[in-house]
């Protein structure tokens, strides 16, 4: 199926778990702990009941693997394969603070790289979503647009970090690389900061995996920017059990 045809027909489901989330959201439900100890609440559950079931029928024959389903992190030496994170940021998620820092994320990858991101976050109504072959926009309030990094200024750097992850490593990355100015936010949104212009750069050195990165890696690198491993490499998926090494998203920086 034609990127762009696909991505259509995957909008309108990323926006039903969106909504499926946000009335969860407001009933404040309590979270369940999984086996590795983060939280994972009914609203993971719904969200991905609801993409999967829309990926399946239009993708058949593709592999999905998915966060909130453990056996598909047993699938090994896809070429090609969905990454699916129904509810990224569940720890902002269930903070209820009102900042919605949480996604609904979906990735195609193929040949190690993402072919096309969808990046929802619900709660504040922003839209990314990217191909290879016709670029980023965003959708919000105000329409939809076409998304590119900017230009930076080397002295008015602004670094997004996480809102729930923010570790000594990141810290002193950051003041090595005398950047001053920090935007804090959860989720898949980091990326999406950078690819839309209102930052430049995103080090992670904590733990993620590969749903956690693929959508919002596909908007930042079809706006123009990359992900790089710490060796400058590009960043690659179909990893072993799935899991990322610390990395560095960048516009111009």
């Amino acid at each position: 199926m034609d990127e762009n045809v696909l991505v259509k027909n995957l909008l309108p489901c990323v926006k039903e778990a969106g909504s499926k989330i946000i009335d969860i959201y407001n009933s404040k439900p309590n979270a369940e702990q999984k086996n590795d100890g983060s939280p994972v609440t009914i609203a993971d559950k719904a969200a991905e009941k609801i993409i999967i079931k829309k990926i399946k029928s239009l993708c058949p024959s593709i592999p999905i693997v998915s966060e909130e389903n453990p056996e598909s992190h047993n699938l090994k030496s896809l070429s090609e394969f969905f990454l699916v994170d129904p509810l990224d940021g569940t720890k902002e998620f269930l903070k209820f603070d009102g900042k919605g820092s949480f996604t609904v994320n979906i990735a195609l990858i193929r040949e190690n790289k993402p072919l096309i991101g969808i990046v929802y976050a619900p709660a504040i109504k922003r839209l990314f979503y990217a191909g290879k072959t016709f670029g980023s926009f965003e959708e919000n309030k105000d329409g939809r647009k076409k998304i590119r990094i900017r230009k930076s200024d080397k002295n008015k750097i602004v670094a997004v970090a996480s809102s729930s992850h923010l570790d000594q490593k990141t810290k002193d990355w950051l003041v090595k690389n005398n950047i001053a100015r920090t935007v804090s936010i959860g989720s898949s949104l980091k990326f999406c900061l950078v690819a839309s212009g209102e930052a430049d750069v995103y080090p992670r050195f904590g733990p993620t995996m590969e749903w956690d990165t693929a959508a919002g890696d596909a908007v930042l690198r079809y706006a123009g920017g990359s992900v790089e491993y710490l060796d400058s490499s590009k960043f690659t998926y179909g990893k072993k059990n799935f899991k990322n090494t610390p990395f560095i998203a960048k516009g111009d920086f």
